[in-house]
């Protein structure tokens, strides 16, 4: 028997007023899976998430999380954990009564100073909310996600304000929740994050979704890219490159690997030198600003 998605959106649309934000938008989430959502400003990634979370209900469409409304919470408010973009722990709390309150509204088990030691904050247990720096903030929105190991963790922008240590031990520890079974859905800015650690991901713009699909899959949309110079009177080159304004060529190619050897083959052959020589393959980056060119759909 099929295991059923951890997630799914069904003509999901989200509207504020006259202003339509998500625009029927599908997508499922595999269990176990790490799912990327992301998007230009405003591309309606926040008001998708909300509704997924149950902080939010839909204009239009249907979402279920382990098969249920996300306005269940009893069903499903105890399987998830929530990392927001920004927290909103009371600023006189210390760091222990936070955790264990996020403990009781969740109604996981598990033990505030394991969760503590988990990100580095044990140190400061017993220290009040507004004393912590950005970064303790962060580390302590993280804390409260994954307190009681969840099996579905949303992490909304998880690295903003961490240093390296931070941010290698939260990837660490989402690392280890995954293979415990978890399933992760990310939204950063950080595409290198993205791109190195989800399985698949949605890219949003104006509402809906311009791509969707694991990082390979995405990348071969656009082509990758060679670049050189050439000597005076060299011989002609096998291939028809575009030259540039500071003198350099480029090559657009879907076959990278071909390609360059078709254009290093010639040059050997010729004895000819390529100053400046860079083949680089299509990043998500590329991909990302090409959708932020792309007109909002109507």
């Amino acid at each position: 028997m099929p295991v059923r998605p951890v997630i799914e959106v069904d003509q999901l649309n989200v509207t504020y007023g006259e202003f339509h934000a998500v625009k029927n938008l599908s997508f499922q989430v595999a269990r176990g899976e790490l799912y990327a959502l992301l998007g230009t400003n405003g591309a309606g990634k926040t008001s998708t998430l909300e509704v997924i979370e149950g902080h939010r209900k839909a204009s239009a469409g249907t979402v279920r999380v382990f098969g249920k409304s996300p306005t269940d919470r009893r069903a499903v408010r105890p399987r998830m954990g929530i990392m927001l973009q920004e927290g909103g722990f009371a600023a006189d709390l210390t760091v222990e009564e936070s955790v264990r309150l996020i403990g009781r509204l969740s109604e996981r088990q598990d033990t505030v100073a394991r969760v503590l030691e988990l990100v580095d904050l044990g140190h400061r247990a017993d220290t009040r909310v507004a004393q912590l720096s950005g970064g303790e903030k962060r580390r302590l929105d993280f804390a409260t996600a994954v307190y009681g190991r969840p099996e579905l963790i949303v992490l909304d922008e998880p690295t903003t304000g961490l240093d390296i240590q931070s941010r290698d031990a939260l990837w660490e520890t989402v690392r280890q929740l995954r293979e415990d079974g978890a399933t992760v859905v990310l939204t950063t800015h950080y595409l290198e994050e993205a791109q190195q650690r989800a399985d698949r991901i949605g890219l949003m713009h104006g509402g809906v979704f311009r791509s969707q699909g694991t990082v390979s899959e995405l990348t071969q949309t656009l082509p990758a890219s060679i670049r050189f110079s050439l000597p005076p009177g060299s011989p002609a080159l096998p291939m028809r490159p575009a030259p540039m304004a500071d003198g350099f060529y480029t090559i657009d190619t879907f076959d990278l690997q071909r390609d360059l050897k078709t254009l290093l083959d010639w040059a050997d052959a010729h004895a000819v030198q390529l100053p400046g020589l860079s083949a680089a393959p299509t990043r998500l980056d590329d991909v990302f600003r090409a959708i932020g060119t792309e007109p909002v759909p109507s």
